[in-house]
């Protein structure tokens, strides 16, 4: 009972929460390929900014998020959590989601009517780069803890890392399998 009463309190006061808020709000505008795209800006807010999570809160909260069925979405909740219990998850996922997912409906519907077009098109075509630009930053944000170790952490990050790529760009293999290959590294504690 008392944990359940834990959560119900805010860690945070109400000035800390609107930031909180309005840092989410804000990353919404910008994330393009999904929110873990926004997460290095996530990392510097919550932790090296405000410190209200460690390097390895931040990245267990992605990790348990993204290990979990569900929306991708996920990670900013339990982020929310880590920060300031309930109410930090109300805060950070209204925050990411209400700009996003209007701008989405809106465009989406714009986009369908114009798709031919060829301002349209050369859009898509160059937010490739920028997503891919994007999670390549969110990767490194969460490996760089491991390459802090040294020693077998190191190696173990290094070759998850080459091996992921090597598999990606050479097989049609799914990438379930080497989350299932990361959790094996993970669990003899190679990583």
């Amino acid at each position: 009972m008392s944990t359940l009463l834990a959560a119900l309190v805010p860690r945070l006061d109400a000035l800390q929460l609107l930031g909180l808020f309005g840092h989410f709000l804000m990353l919404s505008c910008l994330a393009i390929g999904g929110a873990i795209a926004t997460a290095p800006d996530m990392h510097r807010y919550v932790v090296d900014e405000h410190h209200w999570l460690t390097d390895a809160q931040f990245t267990s909260s992605v990790a348990i998020a993204q290990a979990a069925p569900g929306p991708n979405v996920l990670f900013v909740a339990v982020i929310g959590w880590n920060v300031a219990g309930l109410v930090g998850v109300l805060v950070t996922m209204v925050g990411i989601l209400a700009p996003s997912t209007a701008m989405s409906l809106w465009a989406s519907r714009w986009g369908a009517r114009r798709r031919e077009t060829r301002g349209v098109r050369a859009f898509t075509s160059g937010m490739t780069p920028l997503t891919i630009g994007l999670l390549l930053a969110t990767g490194w944000v969460l490996a760089e803890p491991y390459f802090k170790g040294g020693g077998t952490r190191q190696l173990g990050a290094l070759g998850l890392i080459v091996l992921s790529i090597v598999v990606m760009l050479k097989t049609r293999l799914s990438p379930i399998w080497l989350v299932g290959i990361g959790a094996i590294v993970g669990a003899l504690g190679w990583v």
